[in-house]
């Protein structure tokens, strides 16, 4: 074998390498536009979930007050708690998928990542910029560097980050606040009468 056959067969498979690379840079930018498609559908899922719960709520406290039935306080808590459960599972899957887009940018900063003369740059960084972003806006120091993302933490390694979700207030209201509102309402109509009857 020549020397030419080894440089021939040195750049096939350099370009078998580069291709190979291109094509997972290319799969996982369009794996990760999908998930940040889903991630979005879950957001309008979330929105109706809401506006439904407290269009049923409010209607039944106001049904309540307007025939006089303090039993449909209970109902309007209990639709109110349904709806509030209903919006934290939901959130718990919507939630399931960001561990891969913060894998994806990992990976994408770690192969592809460009200096620049401000530092070092790479895309995606869609779910990073938004996990770094609350202390920049409030003029402090950023929980990591916003141009370096960092590996998600297992989720096991987490205590209590997916199970407070139903305490987390963009969940909670506002149906924690119908919850109490119509408990507290049909206490009062059990225990006085004033509201009409059950």
């Amino acid at each position: 074998m020549s020397d030419g056959d080894g440089d021939e067969t040195a750049d096939r498979r350099s370009r078998s390498q580069s291709d190979s690379a291109d094509r997972l840079h290319d799969d996982l930018r369009s794996e990760y536009f999908v998930i940040v498609g889903i991630v979005e559908g879950f957001d309008q899922r979330l929105l109706t979930i809401k506006s439904w719960g407290v269009t049923f709520a409010l209607a039944t406290l106001g049904f309540g007050f307007q025939q006089g039935h303090y039993g449909l306080f209970l109902v309007a808590a209990a639709a109110a708690l349904a709806f509030w459960l209903i919006e934290g599972s939901v959130k718990r899957h919507q939630m399931r998928y960001y561990p891969r887009m913060g894998d994806i940018e990992v990976i994408s900063f770690q192969l592809w990542s460009e200096n620049t003369p401000s530092g070092p740059a790479s895309s995606p960084l869609i779910d990073w910029g938004f996990f770094t972003a609350p202390p920049r806006l409030r003029g402090g120091k950023s929980k990591g560097d916003p141009r370096r993302p960092s590996p998600w933490k297992d989720i096991n390694d987490q205590p209590g980050a997916i199970r407070w979700v139903l305490l987390w207030p963009h969940v909670a209201l506002p149906h924690a606040i119908v919850v109490a509102v119509g408990l507290a309402l049909f206490v009062v109509g059990l225990t006085t009468g004033a509201l009409g009857r059950i």
